[in-house]
């Protein structure tokens, strides 16, 4: 992945992401998801166990994604920023 932006809101996050066209969709948020879990989990594991006692697991099994056409990348990161 080549640039990346996120925002964090209460329920879910916002991120931009420039990669190659041959990179699925559901490959980049399977990374994002296998790479932030574990962090997540060495961060705040007493919380986090209180919720999921099953298995170490954070995120929901679904996403959403979206692409843009005629907008630019000025545009769309303001719009995440804000």
């Amino acid at each position: 992945m080549e640039k990346a932006l996120k925002r964090f809101d209460k329920d879910y996050i916002h991120y931009m992401i420039e990669t190659e066209p041959t990179m699925s969709i559901s490959k980049i948020v399977n990374l994002m998801k296998i790479y932030t879990t574990y962090p997540i989990w060495e961060k705040y594991p007493n919380y986090l166990r209180k919720h999921f006692w099953k298995e170490h697991t954070f995120w929901m099994e679904g996403y959403f994604a979206c692409s843009v056409g005629n907008v630019s990348e000025e545009m769309l990161q303001k719009y995440i920023e804000n």
